[in-house]
């Protein structure tokens, strides 16, 4: 035996592939005690306050606002006095110039926008950090480059700005949905106020600071946190366009408040997609893009492939594969560069989850979770998987927004088309098979907004993105998204 076969033969063989924590250090994040609203340029002390706290310890972050019906007013008075005093009227080639500060801005504090973003909402930092700062960036950058653009994009019509936009977003995507708001509406030369979500304020009052830095006119942007009462005053107030995105409960609320009254909507709520497998694809490839579909950001995303349809010649393969694949999965700590799975949000979507998932364990179907030991405080939830699924249970009907899957079987295209579209919600869906005509029949007949081919949860600015039925209506990227932000005369 030679000296190196020698050496060789005393490396101990690894029994296991675990990984040491690597966790993204915090402190690049200075987060202040107390935050108020973000008016006309101005950071004005809340009269009522409330705690936002991190979901993976329960700990309190900081004292946050709760906007009055009179602070919510304030703000929309800011955001006109700003539109009526120069923004509407400022050249598209000036209004690009802010855009694109911005954009740069997200570019060099994205690892502090990102911790922030896992922190205050759960999701794994490389989510965070490898998705939603830049996509949010691009977003800026995009709609940057249509700003003096407007007459190209809609040609024989003559764009103007609608005026002060009332936008409102959820807690799933904040940094990401702040951006696909208000790029759009500052490149037509609106101006905003934006109400981010209850229970994840943080990153848009740090964006706040961005505001600042790239020197836009004070009251462009305004900012003011809150509940749902603060969210109702604004659709109430005098605002010319609202933008929600959300549940579909709150949504037709929504619409039915502002019926009659002229304002401009979209809305962007719920989902239930069908992730489609056909016997002839890449097989390894659709498993993680069902993983991807559905384990991505908790499950917390509203176009999530939360129901998967598998041809039946191969429904125990892609059933085999797909819980091995979860196996392998870790779940804990969100500042943890390994981390794939982070903490449900709040309490109240933990319960939620757990409810539907108690309801389809009594409904007859077989639940599986891989093994894990999920961490004593914060929220959490194990990556689950359904299969004796039937199209009557609630599992596979009402959007649970979690990391849980629902699988059910098909045997032709028609009959996958016919339980794919058996649901009140359109907004995504996706398709997996090597044979690209078979790709255009499903997508002309799948009732969703948006069909993935291949893949899944795959986005891009210049891409429009909505739903049918009752995920809403309005488009938001590409030119589509301008567009409910402008008149024509």
């Amino acid at each position: 035996m030679t000296e190196l076969e020698r050496k060789q033969s005393q490396v101990p063989v690894p029994s296991g592939w675990d990984y040491a924590p690597a966790p993204e250090a915090r402190d690049i994040v200075q987060i202040e005690d107390r935050y108020g609203h973000f008016v006309g340029g101005e950071w004005l002390e809340p009269r009522e306050t409330y705690t936002t706290i991190s979901p993976a310890s329960e700990e309190p972050l900081a004292e946050v606002g709760q906007a009055t019906p009179e602070e919510v007013r304030g703000a929309i008075e800011a955001a006109r006095a700003a539109f009526e005093n120069g923004w509407s009227a400022l050249p598209g080639s000036e209004r690009a110039k802010y855009l694109f500060r911005i954009a740069r801005i997200f570019q060099e504090r994205s690892r502090e926008l990102a911790v922030l973003e896992s922190l205050n909402g759960g999701k794994p930092i490389k989510e965070s950090r490898d998705v939603d700062l830049p996509l949010a960036a691009a977003h800026f950058f995009y709609y940057a480059g249509w700003a003096d653009k407007l007459e190209y994009a809609f040609p024989n019509r003559r764009p103007r700005p609608v005026g002060v936009a009332g936008q409102i977003i959820p807690w799933n995507f904040p940094l990401l949905m702040l951006a696909w708001k208000i790029a759009p509406a500052l490149a037509a030369g609106n101006t905003v106020v934006l109400k981010p979500a209850e229970t994840t304020p943080l990153t848009a009052l740090l964006f706040c600071d961005v505001v600042r830095q790239a020197e836009l006119p004070a009251g462009v942007v305004n900012i003011v946190t809150g509940d749902g009462r603060a969210g109702a005053e604004l659709v109430k107030g005098a605002v010319d366009k609202v933008a929600f995105t959300g549940s579909t409960e709150v949504g037709k609320a929504i619409q039915r408040e502002l019926a009659g009254s002229g304002k401009r909507l979209t809305l962007e709520l719920g989902g239930k997609a069908a992730n489609i497998v056909f016997d002839d694809c890449a097989l390894d490839q659709a498993v993680e893009g069902i993983v991807n579909g559905i384990y991505f950001n908790q499950g917390h995303v509203c176009c999530a492939g939360s129901r998967l349809f598998v041809q039946e010649s191969i429904y125990e393969d892609v059933v085999k594969k797909l819980k091995r694949r979860m196996g392998t999965l870790r779940v804990g700590d969100p500042l943890d560069k390994n981390t794939d799975v982070g903490a449900i949000n709040s309490r109240a979507q933990l319960e939620k989850i757990r409810e539907l998932v108690a309801s389809g364990e009594e409904e007859g179907a077989e639940v599986y979770q891989p093994p894990c030991r999920l961490p004593e405080k914060g929220y959490w939830f194990a990556p689950t998987v359904f299969t004796d699924v039937a199209q009557s249970y609630r599992v596979a009907q009402e959007e649970i927004f979690g990391p849980v899957l629902s699988v059910l079987t098909f045997r032709t295209p028609a009959e996958a088309i016919e339980k794919a579209n058996n649901t009140p919600y359109g907004l995504s869906a996706g398709v997996w098979t090597e044979k690209g005509s078979r790709i255009l029949w499903m997508a002309e007949r799948l009732r969703a907004g948006v069909v993935w081919a291949n893949t899944y949860n795959r986005f891009d600015p210049a891409s429009p993105f909505g739903g049918y039925k009752e995920s809403g209506f309005g488009r938001e990227g590409g030119r589509h998204g301008l567009e409910p932000y402008l008149e024509f005369d």
